[in-house]
């Protein structure tokens, strides 16, 4: 499965959370959330495209960092 990294403005556990829950809901996909770097690690068969927009669904600035190699 693709691994992809994206950046998301997260400040706080509550905006960690939020990346969780639009992850989940999305479904399909495996994820770490790195708050202090402000980072989300994700594996999934859905396109780049998607899971930004799911991203963006919290409200916060998200963008493409790129594929991540295993």
């Amino acid at each position: 499965m693709p691994k992809h990294e994206f950046f998301v403005d997260m400040t706080c556990e509550g905006c960690s959370n939020a990346v969780t829950r639009v992850l989940q809901k999305l479904g399909g996909v495996q994820f770490d959330i790195d708050l202090p770097n402000k980072k989300v690690c994700i594996d999934s068969e859905h396109s780049v495209d998607t899971l930004l927009e799911t991203l963006k669904k919290t409200g916060k600035c998200a963008s493409y960092v790129g594929e991540k190699s295993a």
